[in-house]
């Protein structure tokens, strides 16, 4: 059986957040051998989730849950007197409700552009943001980091996270960082 695809996590099984395990998702009660070991956020926890329950929005609709916080969203804001988010709602939903977390060091923050929120690419070190500089640019400089330890510091023992995103229309790089 073919595995379900993520559009906003398009690397979701090189990440680290599906492990072989052989079980029975406590959603749809079919045999299963991947089981999702990241962030879900609910009152009561299931056992095993396959990655078909979160594709689908099972998960999230059977326990009331989230695998990514709502207001991790860029651009989303718990306060009510806050303007509403301009991405369509059924796009943040499809972050919270659809889509695998990714460990960080601090809470997940989702990041956005054109209107929509990024598909996270994955982890990343200074090296490898070396060619989208240009592009992360002003994430770098507003991320409250020393620019000198984003790109000279982040390393895979480094106290340092960063995490990469690519934005879905236009190809534009983004990049969230946040340290132990």
């Amino acid at each position: 059986m073919e595995l379900p695809k993520f559009k906003y996590s398009p690397n979701a099984y090189d990440l680290d957040i599906f492990k072989e395990v052989d079980g029975v998702c406590s959603i749809c009660n079919e045999h299963r051998n991947l089981k999702y070991v990241s962030s879900f956020y609910s009152i009561d926890k299931p056992d095993y989730i396959c990655p078909w329950c979160i594709a689908n929005g099972q998960t999230a609709e059977k326990y009331k849950g989230e695998f990514n916080d709502y207001c991790g969203i860029e651009g989303v804001s718990p306060d009510p007197n806050d303007p509403e988010p301009t991405i369509p709602k059924e796009l943040l939903l499809e972050i919270t409700n659809k889509t695998p977390s990714y460990s960080s060091w601090q809470q997940e923050v989702w990041l956005t552009h054109c209107n929509e929120p990024c598909a996270f690419i994955g982890y990343t070190d200074s090296k490898s943001i070396e060619p989208f500089l240009d592009e992360l640019k002003d994430d770098i400089e507003n991320s409250g980091i020393p620019t000198e330890y984003i790109t000279n510091g982040i390393t895979k023992d480094s106290d340092l996270g960063a995490y990469l995103f690519q934005c879905l229309k236009c190809g534009q790089h983004r990049l969230h960082v946040d340290f132990t």
